[in-house]
């Protein structure tokens, strides 16, 4: 069966990895250009990018799939089926119904809820217990294809998006692998999606990450997990970024202060008001600094903070 993989991030190379170590033969890696990262806008390849070179694979990377030469390129490759994971473009209809056995994605939710391209974020900011991976068909529509395969996954109260993205992508690379196997031997019944049920998971939008002290403990909390480890929940302070990555609730503290107030900033800890139960800052990142223990920030920069001052404003 040859194979054309088309993705980008990190999350996609495992699933790229197992195709290659099942001995399925890849023709082509179709991902995002490189692009400029970080403060010194430095070029920077994509994780899959990195994989195939690394396996000697030709890669194509077009701008858009609009491009006549660029769809060109891929239907060259005369792909039986092509696999998409985290690509990052909705594909065209030549593509689509290029391929034999179709294009299969791997969607890290259990559809029909969370499409779109950032379930994992969202599954923890809005406090799901559960997860998944969903092994689907593709069409025009976004997400919205005929499961082939499905497997939930529990999100525990220690999971930030960092950690369920790894086991999540793993889990995805297991699930792709049954169904090729299904798929060359006949045996897959693809189940219509029900469009009811279908919710959203739009990409993050800047500024998104700042935290509102107003939500409950419970929300605020939910919302540090999301953001760990992009793009970093924070709050301002003093006129500046106070990155925070880690927090859990400060079950001995009563408080009827506005949110966002500090009400410890010292031996207890770094404690801040919610519009519920105040929670315990334990992980933070001041502007121009690594991520620190807070009893070390407390030790140094943020020895000026004080009780009573407000965060966020």
């Amino acid at each position: 069966m040859n194979v054309v993989f088309m993705g980008t991030p990190a999350f996609a190379v495992p699933v790229l990895e197992a195709i290659l170590n099942e001995g399925y033969t890849v023709s082509g890696v179709v991902t995002q250009p490189d692009r400029p990262k970080g403060r010194k806008k430095q070029l920077t390849l994509p994780p899959v990018k990195e994989t195939a070179l690394a396996h000697d694979l030709p890669v194509l990377q077009p701008e858009t799939l609009k491009d006549d030469a660029a769809r060109a390129d891929i239907l060259n490759l005369a792909p039986d089926v092509i696999i998409t994971c985290a690509y990052g473009q909705l594909l065209p209809e030549a593509i689509l119904n290029a391929p034999v056995h179709g294009c299969i994605n791997v969607h890290a939710s259990l559809l029909p809820k969370y499409r779109g391209g950032a379930p994992i974020h969202r599954a923890i900011m809005n406090g799901e217990n559960e997860t998944g991976v969903t092994i689907m068909y593709m069409v025009k529509k976004l997400d919205a294809g005929d499961m082939l395969k499905k497997e939930s996954l529990s999100i525990t109260a220690e999971d930030t998006t960092g950690t369920l993205h790894d086991r999540l992508s793993t889990l995805g690379a297991r699930l792709l692998l049954e169904t090729l196997t299904d798929i060359q031997k006949g045996t897959l019944t693809p189940e219509a999606q029900v469009e009811a049920d279908a919710t959203f998971a739009p990409n993050l939008e800047r500024g998104e990450e700042k935290i509102a002290w107003t939500m409950s403990c419970e929300a605020v909390l939910n919302h540090i997990r999301g953001m760990n480890p992009w793009p970093v929940a924070y709050t301002t302070w003093q006129g500046e970024t106070l990155k925070v990555w880690q927090a859990r609730p400060a079950a001995r503290f009563e408080s009827k202060a506005e949110a966002g107030t500090v009400l410890r900033a010292g031996e207890e800890g770094l404690i801040v008001q919610t519009g519920g139960q105040p929670v315990q800052l334990t992980e933070v990142q001041p502007a121009g600094k690594k991520a620190m223990a807070a009893e070390d920030f407390l030790r140094g920069r943020g020895q000026t903070l004080t009780e009573g001052e407000v965060l966020g404003t």
